[in-house]
């Protein structure tokens, strides 16, 4: 597009009423008209090529040029706004300033096209008529009028105490006093400030700057209606005392239509929800956002299943409350941060944000709500009297790649959606096969992961612990016994029962479990020396009745409590550790002991390590496994088995496979093992042979 004006912009320039401007996005003003360079007192040819920023205060061009920016995003196609603008002479005039987006012949976006109406004109020469008025003696009566006649409510209060000494008639009216209840009192003392910290604001501005200018505040007026009004307030001397005058406009019907406006131009008129406008710019907020932060987002994008006959059969009002029951089912299945959208007809889109950052835990996190949306849509409808049924079908996408935009991500949620639909509707599919793939495993482990617990498909095995050579017990390993993959290994299935809840059950059963055999190796004289290190997780270390359960378990067992080591991990210990120290101390009291596994791989803090009731440290296997080759390795491993004689702990090692690496710790100090040197993890029957 072209800077120079054609001959019939000219005459349009020229002919307007109202200051008009021409700007680039970054605000460089290209041209304007006269009435705009009189309005802030240049000559015209000085005008071209100032800097927008340069005619407004800080405030007002952060929050215009903010307001710019949804022009450019595409979040309105105009915008109206009131900012003061500065004078060549440094004096301050307020405008409304509407502004349009010109776009050039392929129709990007190219410059801004503003009209500028100069505003309370009138009003601004009565403040200054009412502010002589309280700056000398009032004794002309033209002065007197101003203050009488001012649209704007005039206060006058000493500085000294706040004490009202004089209020105009506007004021009284907006805020439904008369002045005999007025004068003489604070603000404060009637209870003018609907909110507390508008009162601060004000004081904060007048001791800062000596003024406050149109700030916008909630005040209250006389039987408690509380309503939007603009507020300035400034230092004056009043017959020779220092008084604060502070002129007060009611803008609640402004407020009001920006709000109205605001809601036709972003919601959907029928169900309330974001609308399509709304939705693309939090979408565009998720993808910077996920770009920061690396978190995961998902967008489900949902259809309601044969919608058309219903609304063609039962007509479009119970077609219409069918969406809105619709609406409101989908906003009880997320979270306040999440956003649910109307994109149009019966579909509806729903943005999760902060999702995990691993995709495939984002994935099944998504599945998760999606499945609560497919189950609430699929319940009756009571609408109008009558009983309906629907059902839905939902595409997923997961994302939070720099590579994607809107448009992409839209897209993929809807080809998923139409796949679901392909499927037999009143499903689900996710976008990406791969992703897709995971969200089925998941759901099938964690099925077979419920039937397993069911039908007791688990067993322990028993690993070996030595001291110095002798066995003085085992750590109790759960394994898995599916019925067609074979022996699966915790760490495939732990994960998912942590997260899912499944991780109480199972864990209590291998309490129980371990407690049985503690029993049963102490009547034989050979065993009665054993014990069993039983790892515990940090969520279920974190149930309120954790210590309950275990002193039950082993009242039923008749096991002992000094053969039962409990085995935490340094993950447990980020929060709540008086919590947990609490709760170590009532099973201590019992005779059960503790192992701090996994020790120098977390964050742990020696303070709160030494407050801990432990009786044991084990060091990992990733620094034992490269103990002899890794000179870091060897430092940390020093340095633990330094700490636990400090402290007065035994240590262990685990993950020892070699003789030379056992050699290596012997000479370190550490004389307890276990790991593959000694013996694998092993059924119950052959580790009682062995």
């Amino acid at each position: 597009m072209s800077d120079k004006p054609t001959l019939e912009s000219r005459g349009f320039l020229e002919q307007a009423p109202v200051g008009i401007v021409h700007a680039t996005p970054e605000g460089h003003i290209l041209r304007c008209n006269v009435e705009f360079a009189e309005l802030i007192g240049y000559p015209r040819e000085e005008v071209r090529g100032l800097m927008f920023q340069e005619i407004t205060p800080d405030e007002d061009g952060k929050q215009a040029i903010g307001s710019f920016q949804k022009l450019w995003t595409g979040a309105t196609d105009a915008l109206s706004l009131e900012i003061r603008l500065i004078r060549k002479d440094g004096s301050l005039t307020r405008t409304r300033f509407t502004v349009s987006l010109l776009r050039d012949r392929e129709g990007w976006p190219s410059h801004l096209l503003a009209h500028v109406e100069g505003i309370g004109k009138a009003t601004e020469a009565q403040a200054v008529e009412a502010a002589a008025a309280v700056h000398e003696p009032i004794k002309e009566n033209r002065y007197r009028s101003a203050f009488e006649t001012s649209p704007d409510g005039v206060l006058i209060a000493r500085a000294e105490d706040g004490k009202i000494v004089d209020a105009n008639p506007s004021f009284l009216q907006i805020m439904n006093f008369n002045l005999e209840e007025v004068v003489g009192r604070t603000s404060v003392e009637l209870d003018m400030w609907a909110d507390g910290e508008d009162s601060k604001k004000v004081a904060e501005a007048l001791q800062e700057e000596e003024a406050a200018r149109d700030l916008e505040v909630r005040l209250r007026r006389k039987k408690g209606e509380i309503f939007w009004a603009e507020l300035s307030a400034s230092f004056a001397e009043v017959e020779g005392e220092p008084c604060v005058i502070s002129y007060i406009r009611d803008v609640s019907e402004a407020k009001a239509d920006e709000e109205k406006i605001r809601s036709l131009a972003f919601y959907d008129t029928l169900t309330g929800l974001p609308n399509r406008r709304l939705l693309w710019e939090r979408l565009r907020q998720a993808l910077v956002s996920s770009i920061r932060s690396g978190s995961k987002h998902a967008l489900l994008f949902v259809d309601l299943d044969g919608f058309k006959s219903l609304n063609d059969t039962l007509g479009h009002h119970i077609g219409d409350l069918l969406l809105q029951e619709t609406a409101r089912r989908i906003q009880n299945c997320v979270r306040e941060v999440d956003t649910v959208a109307r994109l149009g007809g019966d579909e509806f889109v729903i943005i999760l944000e902060d999702l995990s950052q691993i995709p495939e835990i984002a994935a099944a996190q998504a599945r998760t709500v999606g499945g609560k949306i497919l189950g609430a849509i699929d319940q009756p409808f009571l609408l109008d009297g009558r009983e309906c049924h629907t059902t839905s079908s939902m595409g997923i996408t997961v994302f939070g790649n720099q590579n994607e935009s809107t448009n992409e991500v839209l897209q993929q949620a809807d080809i998923a959606m139409y796949q679901a639909k392909a499927a037999g509707r009143n499903a689900m599919f996710f976008f990406a096969p791969a992703l897709q793939a995971s969200v089925d495993a998941r759901v099938a482990l964690e099925r077979d992961l419920r039937q397993a617990i069911r039908e007791n498909q688990f067993s322990l095995f028993y690993q070996p612990q030595l001291d110095r050579g002798l066995l003085t017990g085992a750590e109790a390993l759960l394994r898995w016994r599916h019925p067609s993959r074979g022996l699966i290994a915790p760490h495939e299935f732990v994960p998912l029962a942590e997260e899912t809840g499944l991780i109480f059950p199972l864990g209590s059963w291998v309490l129980e479990t371990a407690c049985m055999q503690l029993a049963h190796w102490a009547e034989r004289k050979e065993g009665e020396h054993l014990s069993i290190a039983v790892n515990v997780s940090a969520r279920e270390f974190r149930q309120p009745k954790f210590v309950d359960h275990v002193l039950a378990a082993l009242d039923r067992t008749g096991a002992n409590p000094k053969k039962l080591k409990i085995e935490l991990s340094e993950n447990m210990f980020g929060e709540n550790v008086e919590e947990v120290i609490a709760k170590m101390n009532k099973l201590k009291q019992h005779g059960i002991s503790f192992s701090l596994e996994d020790f120098g791989t977390g964050y742990s803090s020696m303070t709160y390590l030494k407050r801990l009731p432990l009786d044991q440290i084990k060091i990992d296997r990733t620094f034992v496994g490269e103990i002899l080759k890794d000179p870091i390795s060897s430092a940390v491993a020093q340095a633990i088995i330094s700490f636990g004689k400090a402290m007065g702990l035994s240590v262990i090692a685990e993950g020892v496979e070699t003789e030379e690496q056992r050699a290596f710790l012997a000479k370190l100090g550490c004389h307890s093992f276990q790991g593959f040197l000694f013996s694998h993890p092993l059924p119950l029957g052959e580790f009682n042979e062995a």
